[in-house]
Formats: structure tokens, C-alpha cells, sequence
């Protein structure tokens, strides 16, 4: 779950490199070229939102693909700006007079919150004025490193946008407006997953977008929290429906978008090259 969180950039974009960084890290991110039946052109990009150490992602055929786009468009254009994403945060999660944590998850699951809970700092009763879901999402924060999120790809892309428009295909609040318009039942689905996948690594998601893996990617979109039906057609399925509708009418006005969003919606069927393929352009995987 904590790999989905940058990957939405939220709680203040965490989805600036300082002196102290380690070494960037090479990779080889996976790229695809889009083409209309009319020859119309676009390129998708899977970006990882969070690292350890800043990322050496402009290879020779990325960078290719940037010079030759006319606008970049992402999940999210502010993300710099944290004080504003933290602030749509804040009015949606509001929901007073809310029960203790511990009674919103099953007794089960309780003692592994309690251990969550206490890395970050939090108590039981300090969400009585939170929704279920934003308090999923803080306690999934947990001592991460804001740092990371800075090290996210988007950021770069849309640094490297140059005087290019930087479309957002969601933007901060209507992200966050899926969460909060979840029924109760699947914001509970919604902790459960945050407080079972707690203790799991992205080191092997971060090696996974290094290598452009996408089959393990995969994988990972079918685990956690999109293992369930309904969350995963709110959170997945049904953003990517709505992004290929975007990029289609983008690359069909002559836009040669460069579309940069998180590496897990360009992965399997329901991914955007599938969708896009589905809708009858040619796309193809850059190798």
C-alpha cells in the first residue's frame, strides 16, 4: 500500500535533492510509442514516484521522446507545491466524531496496527476527526522519508517540461475525491490492506521499474489493496479508463503528448497500452 501512496501523490506530495543524497541510480524505465490510424503520435512513460536516491531516468530513447513531444501530461502537475496538496488533503479527510482506529479493522488486524500506529507517532483515538481512508493513508506514511518522494520521477519530467503545457490527467483533488466517495465498507478494506502490507519492501518494486519489468509489475498491481474487486475498479481500472479517454483525445488534436504516470497503470489488460491497443492504435513497446 505504501508503494501506492507517492504513486497518487498524496499527504503533501509525498508522492529537491539535498547535498546528502546518495548516488543517483542508473535505469532503464519502460517506454512506449503511441501512433493514430491517422499517424498521430504520443509516448508513455511509467515513472516510479518515490526512491532511495535520486534517478538517472533520462535515457538517450526517454529523452528522445520529450524532445519530440509537444505537452507533457501526469497524474498530478503541483506536486512541488506540498503546501497545497497537504491543504485539499486536509478538507477532504475531515470527518468528525469518527470511532478509534482499532474499531474500524478487525480484532485480528488490531495488534499489527497498534505497532504501526506507534512508528508513526500516532495514538488510537488521534483519527476521531478523520475519514477511514485518510487515516489509512497517514498511518501508511509511517516513518517514510519525505526525501524519497522527492526523488519521484514525475517530478523530473515535469521539471524537464520545459516552456511544454504539463496537462494534469487528475490533479490532487479529484484523486483524493475517489477516496473520499468510497463507501465506508471499502475504506475499512482500505486500512486492512495499509496495516497488512506494512512491513512489506519496494526494494524489489524500485529493482522491478530500474530493469522496465513490467510482468512483475503485474504482479503487483494484483496484490494488497487491488486484489479487491472494488477498490480495484475505483483505484485502477476505472482512472486508466478515464486517462486513455484523455490521451486518445490528446493524441487525435495533434497534442503529441508525453504521458508520464506511475509504472503499475501501464501493466497488463487493464493497463493503458492495452486500453489504448483496445481503442485501435498501434502501440509499441521501446526497447
Amino acid at each position: 500500500m505504501r508503494k501506492l501512496l507517492p504513486r497518487l501523490a498524496l499527504l503533501g506530495a509525498a508522492l529537491t535533492l539535498f547535498a546528502c543524497s546518495p548516488s543517483p541510480e542508473a535505469a532503464r524505465p519502460a517506454l512506449w510509442h503511441v501512433e493514430s490510424p491517422d499517424g498521430e503520435t504520443a509516448w508513455l512513460f511509467g515513472t516510479i514516484h518515490s526512491a532511495k536516491a535520486p534517478l538517472l531516468w533520462q535515457t538517450g530513447k526517454v529523452r528522445q521522446a520529450l524532445d519530440d513531444s509537444h505537452e507533457i501530461m501526469v497524474e498530478v502537475g503541483n506536486l512541488a507545491d506540498e503546501n497545497e496538496v497537504a491543504a485539499t488533503f486536509a478538507r477532504l479527510a475531515r470527518n468528525e466524531g469518527q470511532p478509534p482506529l482499532s474499531q474500524r479493522i478487525a480484532p485480528a488486524e488490531r495488534p499489527a496496527l497498534e505497532t504501526l500506529l506507534k512508528k508513526g507517532g500516532y495514538g488510537d483515538g488521534d483519527f476521531a476527526a478523520m475519514d477511514t481512508w485518510a487515516a489509512a493513508l497517514t498511518v501508511a506514511q509511517a516513518g517514510a522519508n519525505k526525501d524519497e518522494a522527492r526523488n519521484g520521477v514525475d517530478r523530473g519530467v515535469i521539471a524537464a517540461a520545459g516552456k511544454r503545457p504539463v496537462v494534469e490527467l487528475e490533479g490532487a483533488a479529484k484523486q483524493l475525491g475517489l477516496f473520499d466517495s468510497l463507501p465506508e465498507r471499502e475504506q475499512r478494506d482500505l486500512l486492512s490492506a495499509v496495516v497488512a502490507e506494512a512491513d512489506r519492501s519496494d526494494a524489489d518494486l524500485a529493482a522491478s521499474w530500474r530493469k522496465g519489468d513490467m510482468a512483475t509489475i503485474e504482479q503487483e498491481t494484483r496484490k494488497g489493496l487491488l486484489a479487491d474487486p472494488e477498490l480495484r475498479a475505483v483505484l485502477f481500472v476505472g482512472r486508466n479508463r478515464d486517462w486513455t479517454a484523455r490521451i486518445a483525445q490528446a493524441i487525435d488534436g495533434g497534442k503529441r503528448p508525453f504521458v508520464a504516470v506511475g509504472a503499475a497503470h501501464m501493466a497488463g489488460p487493464e493497463g493503458l497500452p492495452a486500453m489504448l491497443a483496445q481503442k485501435g492504435y498501434t502501440v509499441t513497446r521501446i526497447q
